[in-house]
């Protein structure tokens, strides 16, 4: 099945076109190429009219060739990793001079805006929210330099860190203090996770940040009655004035970002390559597939 991301393509004339990929995670090394080979790769997608919905969609993109404009967003990859980021955007605005580049914070919903489309058809409303557990300092799940996670601070003095493969526990609403009431303690966080949450219940005030796209971002006031929510996007930086118990440990967001994604695209690439080279057409146009365990890779990518 893949991981799932739908591609938009809108024509000079206004009329858009959508298809869809199984190579959601890291779709976003792809833009490293610049426009003219991500529109290459469309003759190998689907195109079945099949908008994916906030819970299958892993990533998605939108060029407007009319406009110049490039959206975009994922659950995973470099661009939501707190050390690569800003390199990310940094490369992927030089391989598309002249265009518009932005990040799409809810998902496949802002997709569906910008060609005029109802972004309700893509909502999971009726859907429970997914808790995320909460984890203990030396839980495996925090190894490693880019661990993910969400941390939330309280106050002055607390510090806990979510699982980050579940709802933005943002979306819980007040809920949420409740539930940190037993959370294990961070003292301090200096992790590189690519989530947060500012607390003041004292105020009843809140920030919220992202790096991966989060379903109904813009309504997260809505689980706060009561409370003044700022949704500060990708800016953790504002977590790290706003708490001394978050502080990531330093890094170089520069020469060495910069080539950790340019190693993680190479890899990208030939990964591709390697998918193209299973399937092969047929003297009569059907496809034959090659043994993927030869290649490496897993079957079934859509």
């Amino acid at each position: 099945m893949g991981d799932r991301a739908n591609v938009v393509v809108v024509r000079e004339n206004g009329a858009h076109e959508l298809y869809r990929t199984g190579w959601a995670v890291g779709i976003d090394l792809d833009l490293l190429e610049g426009p003219t080979p991500v529109l290459a790769m469309l003759p190998e997608l689907r195109q079945d009219g099949w908008w994916l919905d906030d819970t299958m969609a892993q990533g998605g993109i939108l060029l407007d060739l009319r406009r110049k404009v490039l959206l975009f967003f994922a659950w995973e990859g470099p661009s939501t990793e707190l050390r690569h980021r800003a390199a990310m955007f940094g490369l992927i605005r030089a391989a598309w001079p002249d265009w518009e580049v932005h990040w799409l914070y809810d998902g496949p919903a802002e997709l569906r805006t910008y060609v005029g489309l109802d972004p309700e058809y893509v909502r999971c409303r009726d859907s429970a929210l997914s808790l995320a557990p909460f984890l203990a300092p030396d839980d495996e799940d925090l190894a490693g330099p880019d661990p993910g996670g969400v941390v939330i601070t309280v106050g002055t003095d607390r510090c806990h860190v979510a699982s980050d493969a579940f709802d933005h526990p943002v979306h819980e609403g007040a809920a949420l203090l409740d539930r940190l009431a037993d959370a294990p303690g961070h003292g301090t966080c200096h992790l590189h996770v690519n989530a947060g949450i500012h607390l003041d219940p004292e105020h009843r005030r809140l920030g919220w940040w992202s790096l991966y796209s989060s379903p109904q971002a813009y309504q997260v006031p809505e689980s706060w009655p009561g409370w003044t929510v700022e949704f500060w996007q990708d800016d953790w930086e504002r977590h790290v004035r706003a708490s001394e118990r978050f502080s990531p440990s330093a890094f170089d967001a520069r020469q060495e970002a910069t080539a950790a994604v340019l190693a993680e695209a190479v890899k990208r690439l030939a990964s591709r390559a390697r998918h193209r080279a299973l399937f092969t057409p047929s003297p009569d146009g059907e496809v034959l597939r090659r043994n993927s365990r030869s290649q490496g890779l897993p079957p079934g990518r859509d």
